[in-house]
């Protein structure tokens, strides 16, 4: 489960053991946990799931997920070729 991103307490960070599922970032912090799927076509986001986020922490990782989503997908590109070799 390699961290890829540590900002303002939250971790975003992948699961190597998930098949073949599209893009996607898994985020915690403290007792939070959520999953976005990304829509690199049209640059989107969508939660997969969540649990104990406040609207307001929803805003703060949604923000933080767009902010460096260019950055995510190279990470994703990267991890996805790691686990194939």
């Amino acid at each position: 489960m390699p961290t890829i991103l540590l900002i303002m307490g939250w971790r975003l960070f992948f699961y190597a053991n998930e098949g073949n599922e599209p893009i996607h970032v898994h985020c915690s912090k403290a007792d939070m946990e959520c999953k976005y799927w990304l829509d690199r076509d049209n640059f989107n986001l969508e939660e997969a799931f969540s649990f104990n986020l406040s609207p307001k922490d929803r805003r703060e990782i949604r923000k933080i997920i767009y902010e460096h989503f260019e950055y995510i997908e190279q990470q994703w590109d990267e991890f996805q070729r790691r686990k194939q070799q």
